[in-house]
């Protein structure tokens, strides 16, 4: 059964750190690529990052350069998100998600976010003060 599990959400002042975390099936961590995205109120769901299954490479969305990194601990079968200098506008519900292929070809321009059939519940994140 295809399982994927946020957590690591909350209401953070600006300015400060957070790191979120995927908990996935293990079959599925270590085969296959896991990609972030989040909803802010109003607005269209949008990308934030991937992780590749197979080489582990990461990718990231224009507006997540520079103050997020995914990693991942196959120990755990978890993928973190962190994010540095939270702002306000980050704020909105992160949900994890994979189209059980090895690579982030669908995360990346030109691919398809349809083809990403299974995701998490997603983790609440409101930054504010």
């Amino acid at each position: 059964q295809v399982q994927l599990v946020e957590s690591g959400g909350g209401l953070v002042q600006p300015g400060t750190s957070l790191t979120l975390s995927c908990t996935v099936s293990e079959e599925l961590l270590d085969f296959y690529s896991i990609a972030w995205f989040r909803q802010a109120p109003g607005k269209e769901r949008e990308k934030v990052s991937c992780i590749a299954g197979s080489d582990g490479s990461t990718y990231y969305a224009n507006a997540a350069k520079g103050r997020f990194t995914i990693s991942r601990d196959n120990a755990k079968n978890t993928v973190h998100l962190q994010i540095h200098s939270l702002k306000p506008e980050d704020t909105a519900v992160y949900l994890c998600a994979t189209d059980l292929s090895w690579t982030c070809t669908n995360f990346l321009p030109g691919g398809h976010v349809s083809e990403y059939e299974y995701w998490g519940q997603g983790t609440q994140v409101t930054v504010s003060t």
